[in-house]
């Protein structure tokens, strides 16, 4: 078989790039730092049926971008050129991307720590019995870690911040956890960024739920009520509250002065005799109350019956004799 030449490689990279951006219309740029052929192998698998995993060079993947607007006209997959930025593959799918980055999550393997490695989370040695012998001492004399001879073995007394998060692990620190056989970090697909119809977006926007949602697009609705009653510019939310800032202006200058109007009238004689406007209050309360009222008389007279029977002694006093 003959193998295929470099030239022929981008070609067939470009039209399959091309092809599946056509396709797909959402896309997951995710980091793959420390991820091995197997492991994204399995993620390939997991992800298999709605989405695609393509893998490559930045430069072939901007340049493939770039093609495909050209000759497209798509000028909104150009927004994935800034992502395209270190060690980054792209995830083409047509399910539903919370769904998908959760998947991708799944598939994270732990990994040693390796001399150089920038440590992604702090590392922490809990105190306990190691089982290695009092040979092995130095190793934990060089990281300052306190430890006792227990029952033959190297009893570490106390938890030590090993390697701080963000640190480079060293060869002492690579060497003490390997011969203690912890894995401290995992490695896998990260999703860094979100690319769906040509809007780019953090993948922290997948989380929000339905109600944070709703609280967020409330939040805006008050702040452009607020802003447009300021400034008198009349907006769907705003103009209710115009309505009746209105009405009480009008309301106030007919109660000032002898003009009047309908909706006035009411408002004037109430004003004139505040009686009516307590007769009214308390028409209002009855009616409110009624049912409640009436539910509870029933009770009312049970509990009337009841101490009745108890007051009646049958004609006989405690200290009667017979």
């Amino acid at each position: 078989m003959v193998k295929a030449t470099k030239a022929e490689k981008k070609i067939a990279y470009d039209a399959k790039l091309c092809q599946l951006i056509d396709e797909y219309t959402q896309i997951l740029v995710v980091a793959a730092d420390n991820v091995g052929s197997t492991q994204l192998q399995n993620i390939r698998k997991g992800l298999r049926g709605d989405s695609v995993v393509l893998m490559g060079k930045n430069t072939m993947m901007k340049r493939s971008v770039r093609m495909h607007s050209e000759n497209t006209g798509n000028t909104s997959i150009l927004n994935l050129l800034p992502l395209l930025q270190g060690n980054v593959g792209l995830i083409f799918t047509k399910g539903d991307l919370k769904e998908v980055s959760e998947e991708v999550a799944k598939y994270k393997v732990g990994a040693p720590a390796r001399v150089g490695l920038v440590a992604p989370i702090d590392v922490v040695v809990q105190p306990g019995n190691t089982g290695l012998d009092p040979s092995q001492t130095s190793f934990f004399q060089v990281l300052n870690i306190p430890t006792k001879i227990n029952k033959g073995t190297v009893e570490i007394i106390t938890p030590v911040e090993l390697i701080k998060q963000g640190d480079k692990v060293g060869s002492s620190e690579a060497a003490l956890l390997a011969k203690l056989g912890i894995r401290p970090f995992s490695y896998g697909l990260v999703v860094q960024s979100v690319y769906d119809n040509g809007s780019v977006f953090s993948p922290e926007v997948l989380d929000l739920t339905e109600d944070q949602l709703v609280e967020k697009f409330a939040s805006g609705i008050s702040m452009v009520t607020s802003l447009a009653l300021a400034v008198s510019y009349p907006t769907l939310a705003a103009a209710p509250h115009m309505f009746i800032n209105a009405y009480k202006n009008a309301l106030a200058i007919a109660v000032a002065t002898e003009y009047t109007f309908p909706q006035a009238e009411k408002v004037k004689e109430f004003l004139k005799d505040p009686s009516k406007f307590a007769v009214a209050v308390a028409a209002v309360s009855a009616d409110a109350g009624g049912g409640a009222q009436a539910a509870a008389a029933p009770k009312v007279e049970e509990k009337k019956e009841e101490s009745d029977e108890e007051d009646y002694d049958g004609g006989f006093g405690l200290f009667d004799e017979e």
